[in-house]
This record gives C-alpha cells, structure tokens and sequence, in this order.
C-alpha cells in the first residue's frame, strides 16, 4: 500500500453472521458517492475482513455498486468480529492511505469499532447521525439528534479521517447500478503483534424476530401513548393485521409497558423506512420521528389537529383511534 493525502472516503463493510454485507454499507455507499462529489471526486472506497478467499465472493457486490478500492484483511481469526483485531488493523490501514473521511454504519458492532478506532487516532467522532454532507469549506457536517433529541445538531470534526456513525435505514439504496473495475487490495495482517481480550465461545440467538421484520417492512403501523391501554394495542395489532402490516411502537408507549421494547421506533430504537407509515396516536416528538421520517409515505391519525406528527405527515385523520381503527377492520 502507498501513502497518500486524504484519500477519500473510507466505508466499513461489515459481515454479519449470516456472511452477507451489512445492508448499512450499501446506504452508505451511495451517501458517499453524493459526499465525494461535492468534494471533486474523490475515491469510494471499502474496508472489509474475511477469512481467507471470503473477500471475493462479494466481489460483485462492490463492483456494482461503485467502489473503487477494496481494502481486505484476511485471516482465519477474522470469522468472527473481535474488538481488539478489527480495530487495530483499521487504524493501521487509515494510517497509510489517510482516509479523509470514515463512516461506519451505527450496529452494535458499529458502535463498538468506531469509538475505540477514533480513540486511537486521535480524531472526532459524530455518532448515531441522521444526516451527512459536505459544508463550503469542504468540512464534512453530520447531523444527530441531541439533548435529548429536542434538537438537530450538525457537528463539524476539525482533525482527521472526519468520523462518523450512522444509523441503518437513514439513507436510501439507489437501484441504478454504478459498475466499476474495483481494484482489490490485500493488506498485511499482524495477528501476533495484537492482544485479543475477548474469546467468542458460543452464540445464541435471542433476539425476537419481529427487529428484522421492522427493517423489511413495506407497512407498519405504530402506537403512541395515545392508545392508552392493552385493548388499544390489541385494536393496533387488529388493524395490522388486516392490512398486512408491521406494528412498531414509541419510546413512550413501550414505557407503559404497552408494546416490547423490539418494536421501539425512534432516537434510542429502530430507524425505518417503509412505503408506508401510519402512525397512531402518535404526537410526533422527534424522539420518535427521527427514526420514522424515512418513510416514503405517512399517514396520522390524532385527536389533536396540533399534533406536530402532522407537519411531517403526507396524509393527516383528526379524530379518535378508537373510533377510526374499528371502521378499517370491520371493512369487508
């Protein structure tokens, strides 16, 4: 590898457990293609470990997506994600080619390697953002919510790589292919020179499966506190049903023990992006809407005409959710 200035944009691909690449990276991706035009052009590039040989079975992947370089580490060690392995090699390898910018996407085991990465060199690091782009000075400025998600903050990282995590399903995935002769790179690999701390011994399952179907869901409908009580989510659950859809639910209905804290859409839950959202009872703080806002289509139903859920919704019902649910569901 050779040493050069700022060389672009740097994007980790993460391999989950089920050996695809992290649909966060692809989000990613077409992010930064916007990013790297505002800043003349430069590389997308990619940052990917695998066991030996895996890197080529996604070699497709990158190419039609547009990445110039693959920067691969591989090693049998890499099969599963190690905190001290991951993070070390990356801050060698930002360490040569001077990535300008480095975004990773915020899973948990995104919010795991950024921090340690950032500290160790040295650098800034806007997590969990909402929002990138690149100000008139060339600055990368990403957007998160903060105090409490009762503002948007656009941060400015003033060393370098300028660092940033970002939730999946914040950007859209373009369809149109952008097919380049990606160049592969493969880079040294230190295992002995590195401490490994944790040993991964087994791993099970647990997580409820209704996380995945939020993140591929066409329709969801999701309660507030609105809905007051059990039987009102008994009626959401009713509604969805009849429509073929997914309930989701707000941080404050999930703190009235009305709905798992699995199907909690917002600041501290799922980020989504389906066709179609139908919120119910549902204010519209933008503790929730910040993870809702992505949605291509939305419709509120409130008793409040003031709500603020209805200054983002395309489609507006003043009215009661116990009133208006049960009209839906009794339709033949």
């Amino acid at each position: 590898m050779t040493n050069c200035e700022n060389s672009g944009i740097l994007i980790y691909a993460q391999i989950t457990r089920e050996k695809y690449i992290h649909t966060v990276f692809f989000e990613l991706v077409d992010k930064a293609k916007e990013l790297s035009e505002k800043l003349g052009g430069v590389d997308v590039n990619a940052v990917i470990f695998t066991t030996p040989g895996q890197v080529f079975e996604y070699k497709e992947a990158f190419q039609n997506r547009g990445v110039n370089k693959v920067f691969y580490f591989e090693d049998e060690a890499f099969g599963n994600y190690s905190t001290d392995y991951f993070s070390k090699h990356l801050v060698d390898l930002v360490g040569v080619i001077k990535s300008e910018i480095l975004l990773i996407g915020a899973t948990n085991q995104g919010r795991d390697l950024a921090p340690r990465v950032a500290a160790a060199l040295g650098t800034g690091l806007t997590a969990d953002c909402t929002g990138l782009d690149i100000n008139e000075k060339g600055q990368l400025a990403a957007t998160r919510p903060t105090f409490g998600g009762q503002l948007m903050a656009t941060i400015l990282c003033k060393t370098f790589p300028q660092m940033a995590t970002v939730r999946p399903n914040v950007f859209k995935v373009y369809r149109d292919d952008f097919f380049v002769e990606t160049e592969f790179v493969a880079c040294p690999v230190n295992i002995l020179y590195v401490k490994n701390h944790v040993e991964l011994l087994d791993f099970k399952k647990t997580v409820d499966t209704v996380i995945n179907d939020l993140d591929s869901a066409e329709i969801i409908v999701a309660g507030g506190k609105g809905l007051k009580n059990e039987k009102g989510f008994e009626l959401l659950n009713r509604f969805a049903q009849k429509i073929g859809a997914t309930v989701g639910a707000t941080r404050g209905a999930v703190e009235l023990g009305l709905a798992p804290v699995s199907v909690q859409i917002g600041q501290t839950g799922k980020t989504v992006s389906p066709k179609v959202y139908i919120a119910c009872g549902i204010s519209g703080a933008i503790q929730h809407t910040v993870g809702m806002t992505g949605s291509e289509y939305i419709i509120a139903i409130n008793n409040d005409e003031d709500a603020p859920i209805f200054d983002i919704a395309d489609t507006g019902i003043v009215g009661d959710v116990f009133e208006i649910l049960p009209r839906f569901i009794n339709e033949d």
